[in-house]
Protein backbone atom coordinates (compact mmCIF):
# COMPACT_ATOMS: atom_id res chain seq x y z
CA UNK A 1 0.00 0.00 0.00
CA UNK A 2 2.75 2.51 1.24
CA UNK A 3 4.63 1.83 -2.83
CA UNK A 4 1.02 2.10 -4.62
CA UNK A 5 0.98 5.78 -2.51
CA UNK A 6 4.70 6.50 -3.28
CA UNK A 7 3.74 5.79 -6.94
CA UNK A 8 0.86 7.98 -7.47
CA UNK A 9 2.54 11.09 -6.19
CA UNK A 10 5.23 10.80 -8.03
CA UNK A 11 3.60 10.00 -11.17
CA UNK A 12 1.18 13.29 -10.12
CA UNK A 13 4.46 15.26 -9.73
CA UNK A 14 5.84 14.32 -13.24
CA UNK A 15 2.54 15.06 -15.02
CA UNK A 16 2.87 18.76 -13.53
CA UNK A 17 6.06 19.11 -15.40
CA UNK A 18 4.88 17.39 -18.84
CA UNK A 19 3.92 19.71 -21.54
CA UNK A 20 -0.20 20.55 -22.11
CA UNK A 21 -1.50 19.80 -25.40
CA UNK A 22 -4.65 22.56 -24.44
CA UNK A 23 -2.09 25.63 -25.19
CA UNK A 24 -3.48 27.53 -27.83
CA UNK A 25 -6.96 25.81 -28.22
CA UNK A 26 -9.82 27.58 -26.96
CA UNK A 27 -13.54 27.06 -27.84
CA UNK A 28 -15.10 29.12 -30.26
CA UNK A 29 -17.10 30.93 -27.70
CA UNK A 30 -13.96 31.94 -25.69
CA UNK A 31 -12.18 32.87 -29.13
CA UNK A 32 -15.15 35.11 -30.22
CA UNK A 33 -15.51 37.07 -27.17
CA UNK A 34 -11.74 37.85 -27.19
CA UNK A 35 -11.93 39.19 -31.03
CA UNK A 36 -12.92 42.69 -31.61
CA UNK A 37 -16.24 42.59 -33.02
CA UNK A 38 -16.18 44.45 -36.93
CA UNK A 39 -19.06 46.95 -37.47
CA UNK A 40 -21.15 47.15 -40.72
CA UNK A 41 -19.35 51.10 -40.95
CA UNK A 42 -15.53 49.41 -40.47
CA UNK A 43 -16.39 47.19 -43.38
CA UNK A 44 -18.09 49.65 -45.68
CA UNK A 45 -16.42 51.66 -48.02
CA UNK A 46 -14.89 55.31 -46.82
CA UNK A 47 -17.34 58.16 -48.92
CA UNK A 48 -16.09 61.51 -49.60
CA UNK A 49 -19.20 63.95 -48.44
CA UNK A 50 -17.50 67.18 -49.63
CA UNK A 51 -20.00 68.74 -51.73
CA UNK A 52 -18.39 68.83 -55.60
CA UNK A 53 -17.75 72.35 -56.74
CA UNK A 54 -18.67 73.50 -60.26
CA UNK A 55 -15.73 73.91 -62.50
CA UNK A 56 -16.36 77.74 -63.94
CA UNK A 57 -17.69 77.88 -67.24
CA UNK A 58 -15.97 79.08 -70.65
CA UNK A 59 -17.64 81.95 -72.30
CA UNK A 60 -15.99 82.77 -75.64
CA UNK A 61 -12.40 81.27 -74.41
CA UNK A 62 -12.86 83.43 -70.66
CA UNK A 63 -12.68 81.41 -67.86
CA UNK A 64 -13.02 83.45 -64.50
CA UNK A 65 -10.30 83.59 -62.60
CA UNK A 66 -10.75 84.76 -59.35
CA UNK A 67 -6.91 85.36 -58.68
CA UNK A 68 -6.70 88.13 -61.24
CA UNK A 69 -7.98 91.54 -61.45
CA UNK A 70 -11.73 91.64 -62.93
CA UNK A 71 -11.76 88.01 -62.77
CA UNK A 72 -9.93 87.79 -65.48
CA UNK A 73 -12.09 90.22 -68.13
CA UNK A 74 -10.03 91.73 -71.07
CA UNK A 75 -9.25 95.47 -71.39
CA UNK A 76 -6.15 95.93 -69.53
CA UNK A 77 -3.62 97.51 -72.31
CA UNK A 78 -0.39 99.32 -71.40
CA UNK A 79 1.15 101.69 -70.44
CA UNK A 80 -1.60 101.68 -67.24
CA UNK A 81 -2.48 97.90 -67.23
CA UNK A 82 -5.68 97.11 -65.45
CA UNK A 83 -5.99 100.74 -64.29
CA UNK A 84 -8.92 101.47 -61.57
CA UNK A 85 -7.70 104.32 -59.03
CA UNK A 86 -11.34 103.84 -57.28
CA UNK A 87 -11.28 100.23 -56.15
CA UNK A 88 -15.09 99.54 -57.92
CA UNK A 89 -13.71 96.10 -59.10
CA UNK A 90 -11.99 95.47 -55.73
CA UNK A 91 -13.10 92.17 -54.00
CA UNK A 92 -16.06 91.92 -55.95
CA UNK A 93 -18.11 88.95 -56.44
CA UNK A 94 -18.05 87.84 -60.10
CA UNK A 95 -21.70 88.72 -60.86
CA UNK A 96 -20.71 92.30 -59.80
CA UNK A 97 -17.51 91.92 -61.81
CA UNK A 98 -19.80 90.65 -64.70
CA UNK A 99 -22.31 93.14 -64.61
CA UNK A 100 -19.54 96.23 -63.96
CA UNK A 101 -18.26 95.26 -67.96
CA UNK A 102 -21.30 95.08 -68.88
CA UNK A 103 -22.30 98.83 -68.03
CA UNK A 104 -18.97 99.98 -69.03
CA UNK A 105 -19.46 98.21 -72.48
CA UNK A 106 -22.53 99.53 -72.99
CA UNK A 107 -21.68 103.25 -72.26
CA UNK A 108 -18.79 102.89 -74.62
CA UNK A 109 -21.18 101.92 -77.53
CA UNK A 110 -23.82 104.51 -76.84
CA UNK A 111 -20.71 107.12 -76.46
CA UNK A 112 -19.43 106.25 -79.54
CA UNK A 113 -22.47 106.65 -81.43
CA UNK A 114 -23.02 110.01 -79.76
CA UNK A 115 -19.57 111.58 -80.47
CA UNK A 116 -20.33 110.75 -84.59
CA UNK A 117 -24.01 112.16 -84.10
CA UNK A 118 -22.30 115.18 -82.67
CA UNK A 119 -20.68 115.29 -85.35
CA UNK A 120 -23.06 114.43 -88.45
CA UNK A 121 -26.31 116.21 -86.32
CA UNK A 122 -24.45 119.64 -86.60
CA UNK A 123 -22.31 119.63 -90.00
CA UNK A 124 -24.46 117.62 -92.30
CA UNK A 125 -28.28 117.24 -94.07
CA UNK A 126 -30.60 115.67 -92.01
CA UNK A 127 -34.25 115.00 -92.91
CA UNK A 128 -35.48 116.55 -89.14
CA UNK A 129 -33.77 119.83 -90.59
CA UNK A 130 -35.42 119.01 -94.47
CA UNK A 131 -31.94 118.40 -95.76
CA UNK A 132 -30.23 121.22 -94.61
CA UNK A 133 -27.28 121.75 -92.69
CA UNK A 134 -28.64 123.37 -89.43
CA UNK A 135 -25.60 124.61 -87.19
CA UNK A 136 -27.90 124.65 -83.93
CA UNK A 137 -25.24 123.06 -81.10
CA UNK A 138 -25.96 119.27 -80.94
CA UNK A 139 -26.82 119.87 -76.88
CA UNK A 140 -30.22 122.18 -78.17
CA UNK A 141 -31.17 120.12 -80.80
CA UNK A 142 -33.77 117.43 -78.92
CA UNK A 143 -35.84 120.12 -78.13
CA UNK A 144 -36.19 121.16 -81.75
CA UNK A 145 -37.39 117.90 -82.86
CA UNK A 146 -40.65 117.18 -83.21
CA UNK A 147 -42.48 114.43 -80.99
CA UNK A 148 -43.52 112.34 -84.49
CA UNK A 149 -39.71 111.75 -84.47
CA UNK A 150 -38.87 111.26 -81.04
CA UNK A 151 -41.21 109.08 -80.20
CA UNK A 152 -40.04 106.30 -82.74
CA UNK A 153 -36.59 106.52 -81.90
CA UNK A 154 -37.26 106.23 -77.86
CA UNK A 155 -39.87 103.09 -79.10
CA UNK A 156 -36.62 101.71 -81.10
CA UNK A 157 -34.66 102.68 -77.97
CA UNK A 158 -36.93 100.80 -75.18
CA UNK A 159 -37.00 97.52 -77.66
CA UNK A 160 -33.76 97.63 -77.53
CA UNK A 161 -33.07 97.47 -74.19
CA UNK A 162 -35.72 94.62 -73.52
CA UNK A 163 -33.95 92.80 -75.85
CA UNK A 164 -30.35 92.92 -73.97
CA UNK A 165 -32.20 92.62 -70.41
CA UNK A 166 -33.95 89.34 -71.66
CA UNK A 167 -30.69 88.24 -73.41
CA UNK A 168 -28.25 88.52 -70.30
CA UNK A 169 -30.00 89.34 -67.18
CA UNK A 170 -32.09 86.68 -65.37
CA UNK A 171 -35.81 87.58 -65.10
CA UNK A 172 -37.24 89.30 -61.31
CA UNK A 173 -38.23 86.73 -58.87
CA UNK A 174 -36.18 83.53 -60.69
CA UNK A 175 -33.44 84.84 -58.74
CA UNK A 176 -31.19 87.57 -57.05
CA UNK A 177 -31.31 90.97 -58.70
CA UNK A 178 -29.06 92.65 -60.83
CA UNK A 179 -27.88 89.11 -62.11
CA UNK A 180 -26.70 88.42 -65.02
CA UNK A 181 -27.26 84.96 -66.74
CA UNK A 182 -24.22 82.49 -66.05
CA UNK A 183 -23.52 81.77 -69.51
CA UNK A 184 -23.56 85.70 -70.64
CA UNK A 185 -20.59 87.18 -71.76
CA UNK A 186 -20.98 90.38 -70.29
CA UNK A 187 -22.10 92.89 -73.80
CA UNK A 188 -22.38 89.25 -76.32
CA UNK A 189 -26.09 90.07 -77.23
CA UNK A 190 -25.52 87.82 -80.22
CA UNK A 191 -26.09 90.89 -82.68
CA UNK A 192 -23.46 90.60 -85.29
CA UNK A 193 -24.82 90.99 -88.78
CA UNK A 194 -21.16 91.38 -90.11
CA UNK A 195 -19.76 88.16 -88.73
CA UNK A 196 -16.77 90.25 -87.15
CA UNK A 197 -16.91 88.01 -83.59
CA UNK A 198 -13.87 85.81 -83.83
CA UNK A 199 -13.57 82.34 -83.21
CA UNK A 200 -11.04 81.68 -80.94
CA UNK A 201 -10.58 82.85 -78.02
CA UNK A 202 -7.12 85.50 -78.08
CA UNK A 203 -8.75 86.90 -81.41
CA UNK A 204 -12.13 87.54 -79.43
CA UNK A 205 -10.31 88.72 -76.20
CA UNK A 206 -8.27 91.56 -78.52
CA UNK A 207 -10.88 93.05 -79.96
CA UNK A 208 -12.72 93.45 -77.07
CA UNK A 209 -10.07 95.46 -75.45
CA UNK A 210 -9.66 97.29 -78.96
CA UNK A 211 -13.85 97.99 -78.16
CA UNK A 212 -13.28 98.75 -74.40
CA UNK A 213 -10.69 100.94 -75.64
CA UNK A 214 -12.47 102.41 -78.23
CA UNK A 215 -15.28 102.95 -75.52
CA UNK A 216 -13.32 104.28 -73.55
CA UNK A 217 -11.78 107.39 -75.52
CA UNK A 218 -15.36 108.09 -76.55
CA UNK A 219 -16.54 107.96 -73.54
CA UNK A 220 -14.12 110.89 -72.48
CA UNK A 221 -14.91 112.67 -76.07
CA UNK A 222 -18.65 112.46 -75.42
CA UNK A 223 -18.25 114.42 -72.47
CA UNK A 224 -15.48 116.82 -73.55
CA UNK A 225 -17.84 117.69 -76.75
CA UNK A 226 -21.39 118.64 -74.13
CA UNK A 227 -19.06 120.46 -71.87
CA UNK A 228 -17.63 122.66 -74.88
CA UNK A 229 -20.33 123.70 -76.15
CA UNK A 230 -22.16 124.56 -73.06
CA UNK A 231 -19.21 126.54 -72.30
CA UNK A 232 -19.21 128.95 -75.58
CA UNK A 233 -22.57 127.30 -77.64
CA UNK A 234 -20.45 126.42 -80.75
CA UNK A 235 -20.68 123.14 -82.33
CA UNK A 236 -17.70 120.90 -83.03
CA UNK A 237 -16.18 121.32 -86.05
CA UNK A 238 -17.45 125.35 -85.80
CA UNK A 239 -15.19 125.71 -82.79
CA UNK A 240 -12.02 123.71 -84.28
CA UNK A 241 -12.44 126.33 -87.66
CA UNK A 242 -14.27 124.12 -90.57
Amino acid sequence: MMKLTILAALTGSAAAFAPSTSVGVCSTALCMSDETPVTAEETSPIVDETPLVPAALAINGWTPDAALPCYGLPGAVSPLGFFDPLGFSKNTDLNTAKRLREAEVMHGRVAMMATVGYLIGESTPTITYGMDVHHTIANNQIPEVPGTVLFPFFLAINIAEALRASTGWVEPGLGALFSLRETYYPGDIGFDPFGLKPEDAKSFANMQTKELSNGRLAMLAAAGMCAQEQVNGQGILENLGF
